[in-house]
């Protein structure tokens, strides 16, 4: 059983220039709020004033502005070690980069108390993770979605995570996602010029730059936006591609910003939505002269978004070397690909 209280708080004079600095600030000791729980709940949409969502760390606030949040607390239980297999790609004593699998979440969250990664790293590396993620994120810098596989950087140290999460805020940690899209994206496609913010670059990649937030009508999902949202820059290439233009193409994507479904929502706004993906993917008709019925099949029962984290990089935070990890495309997505053919 969950409980819920609501709390308003009234923004002092001389305020921090982000939100989530004065919240840590303004907020009263008394509601034992960290900052990491104050972050999740500008996230989570949890934070508003005059009635307004502010889902961003960054807006700005003045002096007098009152705040309302919203906090619920959950019976959930004591975060506890498992031991799940895992796949490391590298470990030091600073941090731990693995290849999450499909269908694992990060960390545990009302609905998934436990299976989590967190409860495999928690076994794995003892008491090491750094304390900065919260009692229920510790260590974890950064996230996919569980249906998503691939590479993660855990930190082991406060030092570390205090400098991978500076990298990820500044946009210097290269990440690269192999994606399975309906169409075939082409700069010669008439149907995406003009499109908001959508364009090529030289050698036929596209670059989605737009506004993102929360979908005006579901807040569990993120949605292009006009005037309000943060900024977003998604590129791709095609790797290769299978059947007509109107087919289905394995495509190479990388981050210039990380922003929640980031990529499952700028390819669904370009029309060429994930395979597999419920939320976002939607559906475009294959070509029967293009394919057999056993790709199609395939390709219908996907049962995921067709998403991998297949590259990371980034400069160690304590020793100043840089690191790149490579991850092979998962067995579904090697056999999607392989019915393609």
């Amino acid at each position: 059983m969950s409980t819920t209280r609501h709390l308003t708080v009234t923004i002092a004079a001389d305020p921090p220039n982000r939100l989530d600095k004065a919240l840590a600030r303004d907020v009263s000791a008394a509601e034992d709020l960290s900052r990491s729980r104050l972050m999740r709940l500008i996230a989570d949409g949890s934070v508003r004033r005059d009635g307004q969502v502010l889902d961003s760390p960054k807006a700005r606030v003045s002096e007098g502005d009152v705040l309302e949040l919203t906090v619920t607390t959950g019976d959930e239980t004591d975060l506890v070690a498992e031991d799940i297999p895992l796949s490391v790609v590298f470990e030091d004593a600073d941090l731990i980069v693995v290849d999450k699998p499909v269908g694992m979440v990060v960390h545990p969250a009302p609905g998934s108390p436990s299976g989590t990664l967190v409860n495999a790293l928690m076994a794995h590396c003892g008491d090491s993770l750094s304390g900065i993620g919260g009692e229920r994120r510790p260590g974890i810098v950064h996230r996919i979605d569980k249906d998503t596989s691939g590479l993660l950087v855990v930190a082991k140290t406060d030092k570390a995570h205090h400098g991978l999460a500076a990298q990820f805020e500044a946009h210097t940690v290269t990440r690269h996602y192999r994606a399975v899209v309906h169409g075939v994206p082409d700069a010669g496609d008439p149907r995406l010029r003009g499109l908001r913010g959508v364009g090529f670059e030289p050698g036929n990649i596209l670059r989605i730059a737009t506004l993102l937030g929360r979908h005006p009508a579901d807040r569990q999902k993120q949605a292009v936006q006009v005037s309000k949202g943060r900024r977003a820059v998604t590129r791709a290439r095609v790797v290769e591609a299978f059947g007509d233009p109107e087919g289905v193409a394995l495509i190479d994507c990388w981050l210039e910003t990380g922003r929640t479904h980031q990529i499952r929502v700028h390819m669904a706004h370009a029309g060429h939505g994930l395979i597999g993906d419920q939320t976002y993917g939607g559906r475009r008709r294959m070509s029967a002269k293009a394919f057999s019925p056993a790709a199609m099949a395939a390709v219908d029962a996907f049962p995921r978004q067709a998403l991998h984290a297949a590259s990371l990089g980034f400069i160690h935070p304590v020793t100043g070397v840089r690191h790149d990890f490579d991850a092979p495309l998962p067995p579904d997505m090697e056999q999607l690909i392989l019915s393609l053919r």
